[in-house]
């Protein structure tokens, strides 16, 4: 099972308590100034994520949203 990551760029605050939380360790604070003037959440190599919902469970803003993809079919 793999994992997809919805990132809402203008309300993360770029706290990084997501960022301390991810097993596979594929998020990092972007270099993109968000509409509030903070550094907010990235996420590298996508494809790596597991779909565990530990970010977006610390997230205080509501910022991240985690989708979890069933690959049997593959």
């Amino acid at each position: 099972m793999a994992g997809h990551l919805q990132i809402s760029v203008d309300r993360c605050k770029g706290c990084s308590l997501c960022v301390s939380v991810c097993p596979p360790k594929i998020l990092s604070i972007g270099q993109v100034v968000n509409a509030k003037g903070h550094y907010a959440v990235q996420m590298i190599e996508a494809d790596r994520c597991i779909g565990c919902a530990f970010c977006a469970l610390v997230c205080p803003d509501l910022a991240l949203e985690v989708y979890r993809i069933d690959n049997k079919g593959e």
